[in-house]
C-alpha cells in the first residue's frame, strides 16, 4: 500500500482528504502543522506528501525541503490559494511535483497523485536502466526437467509471496541471479524496482556509497548527493549477489537495515525508511566463513530465513539437451546463424563434459559453436571444450615424456601456479585488501577477483 502524508491545519479538510485516499487504496497519515509534518516524515517514511502552503509553524515550503533532504525521489504536491501563486511557483522550483489551487476538485488531485506516483517510478527505472549491465528485458524462463531442478523452482515459488528474505546458494555460474528475478517475478513486488548489486565486484570503498548512498561533501570526490540501491529499490528487491565477499563493517550496517527499514546515508545524520525485500547469494560456504568469524553470526541467521540451493549443471545432466534447445533458440536470431540442431555425437560431448562453469559455461559454448558451425548442425569439430588436466604445481618439474600432457596445458600450470603465489604474496602484503592488491599487482579489481575465483585461492 502507497502511503500520503496530508499536512493541513483545517481539521474538515484533512478528515475529507484522508477519508479521500483511503477510499482509493491509499494509506494515509495526517499533520496539522508544518512541525508536525517534518516529524511524521522521519517516523513513517511515507510515498508521497501533500501538504498546504500556508500552515502553524513550518509553512509548506520548509516542509517540502525537509522532505527532499531526507528522500529525494519522493514526490511533493503542495496546495495554495489563489492569492499565492507566486509561492507555489517557487515551491515547484525547490523540487515539488505539482501544485493544486484551493478550491479544487478531488478527482483532479487524485488524478495529480496518481501520475506523481507513475512519474516517480520511471524517473527510477531510469536511474537504474542507465547503471544496468544487462540488456536482457523481462524474465527468461527457467529451463530444466530434473528433480533437483523442480525442487529448486518449488522452493521459490513458495517463498516468493512473502516477503521473506531468501538467501540462493549454489557455484558460480548456476543462475542464482535468474532466480533471484524469479523471487522478485512472482511476488507482488513485481511492478516495483528489481535492484541487482554484486558485492564482489565493488571495491570495498565504494560499496557503502552504492548501498546506502552519500551527501554531498560526504569524502572526497562526493560533489553532489548519491541515491543509494537500497533507496532506488523502495517498495521492490534488492539483490545482493556474493553476499560473503562484504566487508564486515558494511556486514553490520546491513543487518540494521533488514531489522529497522532504514538506511543511512554516508555523511548524513537523518535515516531514510525503505521497505525493501532482500535477496542474497553466494557461491562460497557461508557458515564455514560464520564459523571463522569473517561472516557475522546474526546476519547470518537474518539472510538464512528461507536458503534455495542452485545444483549444478554436473548434477543435473539431463537438462542439458534442454538448454542446448533453449540458447540455440536465443542466440541463433541475433547472431543471424542458420543452426538449427546439434548432431547426436556432439551432443554426446557435451553431455561427458564436466562443466565447471555450470550454465553458464554451457552458455559460452554453445555461442562459439555457432560461430564455428559452417552449416545448420553443429558437430563435435565445432565444440571448444576445456582440456586442460590440472596437476599439482609441485610436480611441474617432475613431467616427463610419458606424461600425458600437452606442452600447452603445462605452460598454462606454470602461468597458473606463478600467478596464484604473486597473488598471495600480494594478498598478504596488502592484509588481505583487494583493492590495495591489485593496484600493487598493476591489474584491475575485477581481474583480480577473477583470478582467485578461476584459482580457487582461499
Amino acid at each position: 500500500m502507497l502511503n500520503v502524508l496530508v499536512v493541513e491545519d483545517k481539521e474538515s479538510m484533512a478528515s475529507m482528504l484522508k477519508e479521500t485516499l483511503e477510499a482509493e487504496g491509499y494509506g494515509a497519515f495526517i499533520a496539522s502543522t508544518g512541525d508536525d509534518g517534518v516529524r511524521m516524515l522521519k517516523e513513517k517514511g511515507p510515498d508521497l506528501v501533500l501538504t498546504d502552503l500556508k500552515l502553524p509553524g513550518r509553512n509548506g515550503i520548509e516542509v517540502l525541503k525537509a522532505s527532499k533532504d531526507q528522500s529525494p525521489l519522493r514526490p511533493v504536491i503542495v496546495m495554495t490559494a489563489h492569492g499565492s501563486i507566486d509561492t507555489a511557483v517557487e515551491a515547484m522550483k525547490g523540487g515539488a511535483y505539482d501544485f493544486i489551487t484551493k478550491p479544487f476538485n478531488v478527482d483532479h488531485l487524485l488524478m495529480k497523485i496518481r501520475m506523481a506516483f507513475e512519474n516517480q517510478r520511471l524517473i527510477t527505472e531510469n536511474l537504474l536502466l542507465r547503471e544496468t549491465f544487462s540488456s536482457m528485458i523481462g524474465l527468461p524462463d527457467i529451463v530444466g526437467k530434473s528433480r533437483s531442478i523442480m525442487e529448486a523452482a518449488a522452493d521459490i515459488k513458495k517463498a516468493a509471496p512473502q516477503k521473506t528474505t531468501v538467501l540462493i546458494l549454489g557455484e558460480s555460474g548456476t543462475g542464482k541471479e535468474l532466480f533471484a528475478r524469479a523471487v522478485h517475478h512472482l511476488s507482488d513486488r513485481r511492478d516495483e524496482p528489481f535492484v541487482p548489486i554484486n558485492c564482489a565486484a565493488i571495491p570495498r570503498d565504494l560499496l557503502e556509497s552504492e548501498l546506502f548512498g552519500h551527501e554531498k561533501g560526504a569524502f572526497t570526490g562526493a560533489e553532489k548527493r548519491k541515491v543509494g540501491k537500497f533507496e532506488l529499490a523502495h517498495r521492490g528487491t534488492v539483490f545482493l549477489d556474493e553476499i560473503s565477499e562484504m566487508d564486515s563493517a558494511l556486514q553490520a550496517k546491513l543487518l540494521r537495515v533488514i531489522q529497522e527499514g532504514e538506511v543511512d546515508r554516508v555523511g548524513s545524520v537523518e535515516p531514510v525508511k525503505v521497505d525493501v525485500r532482500v535477496v542474497a547469494a553466494t557461491n562460497a560456504d557461508i557458515e564455514e566463513a560464520v564459523s571463522k568469524g569473517t561472516f557475522r553470526e546474526d546476519l547470518f541467521y537474518r539472510l538464512n530465513v528461507f536458503p534455495v540451493r542452485i545444483p549444478p549443471l554436473r548434477e543435473r545432466k539431463k537438462d542439458i539437451p534442454l538448454l542446448v534447445d533453449y540458447f540455440l533458440d536465443e542466440l541463433t536470431g541475433p547472431m543471424k546463424s542458420t543452426v538449427r540442431t546439434v548432431s547426436p555425437e556432439a551432443m554426446d560431448l557435451l553431455m561427458s563434459a564436466p562443466w565447471k562453469g555450470n550454465v553458464r559455461e554451457l552458455q559460452n559454448t554453445i555461442e562459439r559453436a555457432i560461430i564455428l558451425c559452417e552449416g545448420d548442425t553443429i558437430r563435435p569439430e565445432d565444440i571448444s571444450l576445456s582440456t586442460v588436466r590440472s596437476i599439482p604445481s609441485s610436480s611441474l618439474d617432475e613431467v616427463g615424456p610419458d606424461t600425458e600432457i600437452s606442452l600447452e596445458a603445462t605452460a598454462k600450470q606454470a602461468q597458473r601456479s606463478a600467478e596464484t603465489k604473486r597473488i598471495r604474496q600480494a594478498m598478504k602484503e596488502t592484509g588481505g585488501n583487494k583493492t590495495k592488491a591489485a593496484a600493487l599487482l598493476q591489474v584491475s579489481y575485477k581481474t583480480l577477483l577473477t583470478k582467485i575465483k578461476d584459482y580457487e585461492i582461499r
